[in-house]
């Protein structure tokens, strides 16, 4: 296999203190594509300037996840594609390791690195590093792009949350591979991929599209009944906080809780992801 099979995205959205950090574990003989989704100019010319293997296209507005990554991957000439998220470390030889897994499996849809929350969704061991699971996190995915032709990639209902547990669950039901190679290590900081000026309003994003995909996952496989069921308990739980923190007059909380009230209630009544972090 050759450097030139591989492709790495990396979707951004205000990553500029972490994005460096990211691109300088990537050997420069890789391609890299940022998908920016802002119109951020500046961003591009300083990053197109420091690394000449990366290019980055701006979207002119923040796509989210699935949409944002799906246009990187339309981009994707190459065999395979390595997803990443901007607050990821690379160890030195995750890389190369990928494409040792990948000539070792016969065909595969996806391949995860090690550090993953839980490996609790295992189905068996290939060897000892190589273990078939049925889903995993979105922070770094390898993917062989041929395997997607027929299903697509991410649903693009999705902002953020659950877009890689409902491909996985795509992938599996074409009887398509999904693997975690435990030799290959990427460090994910997690939940700080933006600058940290924007925390609050991303944390009010981040609560309102928990919820809005959780409703829609749970509907698109199971029904609106059974999903209204499932999450009856977080809205009651939403609205019984947004009460108690208004009494309280803990604003912060009370916007919070608020958040996850409107997502939920937004995806009830079959509302698009529309709500986006307010920044400048």
């Amino acid at each position: 296999m050759s450097k030139t099979d591989l492709t790495i995205v990396i979707n951004t959205f205000n990553s500029d203190e972490k994005i460096y950090s990211c691109l300088n574990t990537i050997h420069s003989d890789y391609k890299v594509l940022i998908v920016e989704n802002s119109n951020n100019s500046k961003f591009k010319e300083l990053i197109e300037k420091r690394y000449p293997n990366v290019s980055c296209l701006l979207t002119g507005k923040n796509l989210g996840y699935a949409k944002g990554n799906n246009l990187g991957l339309s981009k994707v000439r190459s065999k395979f594609a390595l997803i990443l998220n901007p607050d990821t470390l690379l160890d030195k030889d995750a890389i190369v390791n990928f494409f040792t897994s990948a000539g070792k499996l016969n065909e595969f849809a996806i391949i995860a690195p090690a550090i993953q929350e839980k490996i609790n969704n295992r189905k068996f061991e290939i060897d000892k590093n190589i273990i078939e699971i049925e889903n995993v996190k979105g922070f770094a995915m390898f993917l062989n792009i041929d395997q997607f032709k027929d299903i697509g990639f991410f649903d693009e209902n999705f902002f953020i949350y659950f877009e890689e547990i409902d491909l996985c669950r795509r992938l599996r039901k074409s009887k398509k591979k999904i693997y975690l190679d435990q030799s290959i290590k990427i460090n994910h900081i997690g939940g700080s991929s933006h600058n940290q000026l924007i925390n609050f309003e991303m944390e009010l994003s981040r609560n309102w599209h928990w919820m809005w995909s959780t409703f829609y996952y749970h509907k698109k496989y199971y029904g609106f009944l059974l999903a209204l069921l499932i999450v009856s308990r977080k809205f009651f739980s939403a609205l019984f906080k947004v009460i108690i923190y208004s009494i309280l007059f803990n604003q912060n909380k009370k916007k919070i809780y608020f958040q996850r009230l409107s997502g939920l209630f937004n995806s009830i009544i079959g509302k698009k992801s529309w709500y986006r972090p307010k920044v400048s």
